[in-house]
């Protein structure tokens, strides 16, 4: 069996420069080389996991189809490769020292005293050689959260520089991707900052391989070769990531430059054929040559973070494409929106999203969102707690049950149409303890969700605590709002629909955490459509 080689990416001189997005790219062109390829991100907080963190501290909480909460890097790497990631392909700090504490409080250290090194760093390399060693891969990429000389990133740094040594010549190799700074008052690029960020890398014992530079501006062939020279790389392996209109020209302006004819080369790994990049260009083609514009609303209490609803505004980019049409996001903080202003506040979209989320704030905005898409026929999606405000607006204004709600927001509402499942119930831990991972719903013959979708029985992502009440089912159905998605195990009602409306729907489940430059996920593209046939038929009215 050959063996696994390693490609290391690390981030110098500041955070936020697209360690995830070169990672990612530079995967896409070995995987169209023909090399099985993943990645992995290491990351240096100390949570155990992303699922407790604030969206506004740290964006998204991605969701694999194993049930691990994770960096929203995994999304890039899942939309560029199509490949699905897994509890494997994230580690936090947390996760490593929780690990080596649970070890050592059953003494499997036998009495020696536990230190960074050798304990926590041979944790660390167990990890990062997890994918490599299942022999589903030939190139494992990992990604090293953070930037160097970060205390908090000081034991990776060490695990990657013993890895390297363990490995052999040719095995394993480190990009490091820094900023090469545009100078307004200078009118020039400056290369101190990555010659001392490559300083600090070879003070803890690593050689960067290849250099990979963010920059506003093109770098010339003089600067490449100072950059050469100072940081002790060839220059062929300066690779220039100049700032681009979307993340996925990425891949193409990385082929240009050769990073992965560099780094295969590093390796000791024959290019083998030219990267198939047919369908990916013929994406980005329709992605550039729009036929039609449209405005969707995405209705969520994150809105100032685009970070927030990561994977939904890329769905919409796949789906845009796929429609051949420019998808205008407006983000609307739900905390703005009320039954005095939602015409102002809503009139001009063609369709609207109303984003999941957590707690009571920005609330009852949802709900008039979803009762101004509901009764102006336009298309509606609502996903995880946006299905659930769906419910309850319809409820409270078809059924007349005023005081319906959900028992996350009011645990003594007399009408919980939305209660805490059965198996949460006794839950007190917040990690890692919601209904999470992939669950089977079966689709009711002739539904809108059927149409969308083509199939009976689908598999989608979830990460949730609160459920539909099927106490409730009988009575909203004969008002018209069907249970159209069931889990085929539990009885839980996942898709709900108004057969009466142009198209809409909600899901319990996260259906943008699916969404890929290959497969673009049906409700993504099917609410562009609608939303451009909305479009199209109120310019006739």
């Amino acid at each position: 069996m050959n063996q696994t080689k390693y490609i290391f990416v690390t981030g110098g001189v500041t955070s936020s420069l697209g360690k995830g997005i070169i990672a990612a790219s530079l995967a896409k062109l070995l995987q169209a080389r023909g090399y099985r390829t993943t990645i992995q991100k290491f990351d240096p907080y100390i949570n155990v996991d992303p699922g407790t963190l604030n969206p506004y501290e740290h964006g998204e909480c991605y969701v694999t189809d194993d049930g691990a909460e994770t960096d929203l890097d995994l999304g890039h790497y899942e939309r560029f490769l199509n490949v699905n990631t897994s509890q494997a392909n994230n580690v936090t700090t947390g996760r490593v020292y929780l690990s080596v504490i649970e070890k050592e409080r059953r003494g499997e250290f036998l009495g020696k005293t536990v230190q960074v090194v050798p304990h926590i760093t041979n944790e660390i390399k167990e990890r990062m050689q997890l994918l490599g060693h299942s022999g589903d891969y030939d190139i494992v990429i990992t990604e090293i959260g953070g930037t160097v000389g970060d205390i908090e990133s000081l034991p990776y740094i060490e695990s990657v520089r013993q890895l390297l040594w363990e490995l052999g010549e040719n095995n394993g190799i480190v990009i490091h991707l820094t900023l090469v700074p545009f100078l307004a008052a200078a009118g020039e690029l400056k290369t101190k900052p990555t010659q001392h960020s490559v300083k600090t890398l070879m003070e803890s014992g690593i050689k960067a391989d290849i250099l990979v530079c963010r920059t506003e501006h093109e770098l010339s062939s003089d600067l490449r070769q100072k950059l050469a020279l100072f940081c002790n790389v060839k220059q062929e392996a300066v690779i220039q990531s100049i700032d681009a209109s979307t993340i996925y020209d990425v891949p193409n302006l990385m082929l240009e430059e050769g990073l992965d004819k560099v780094a295969l080369k590093k390796l000791d790994l024959p290019e083998k054929n030219t990267p198939d990049l047919k369908h990916w260009n013929e994406f980005l083609y329709r992605l550039k040559n729009p036929k039609h514009t449209i405005n969707i609303g995405l209705v969520g209490k994150y809105v100032e973070l685009q970070d927030s609803y990561k994977s939904i505004l890329e769905a919409f980019i796949h789906a845009g494409s796929a429609n051949e049409t420019n998808v205008n996001v407006i983000s609307i903080h739900s905390e703005h929106v009320d039954s005095d202003n939602m015409e102002k506040r809503l009139k001009g979209l063609d369709g609207i999203l109303v984003a999941p989320g957590f707690g009571e704030r920005g609330i009852e905005g949802k709900i008039d969102t979803v009762r101004y898409a509901r009764e102006n026929n336009i298309p509606f999606l609502g996903i995880c707690l946006g299905m659930q405000m769906a419910v309850i607006e319809y409820a409270r204004n078809v059924l007349n049950l005023k005081d319906a709600n959900s028992t996350e927001m009011n645990a003594s509402t007399n009408n919980p149409v939305i209660n805490i499942m059965e198996a949460q119930k006794n839950i007190t831990d917040k990690g890692g303890t919601m209904r999470l991972g992939s669950w089977k719903c079966s689709l009711e013959e002739g539904s809108l969700a059927s149409k969308i979708y083509g199939v009976s029985e689908i598999e989608e992502r979830h990460r949730h605590r609160y459920e539909f009440n099927s106490e409730y089912k009988e009575a909203l159905e004969e008002a018209g709002l069907k249970a159209s998605g069931i889990n085929p195990d539990t009885g839980l009602v996942e898709v709900v629909e108004l057969p009466e409306h142009p198209f809409f729907i909600g899901v319990q489940y996260h259906p943008e955490y699916k969404s890929t430059v290959a497969n673009p996920h049906p409700l993504f593209v099917h609410l562009v459509k609608a939303a451009v046939a909305n479009k199209a038929k109120a310019k006739q009215a």
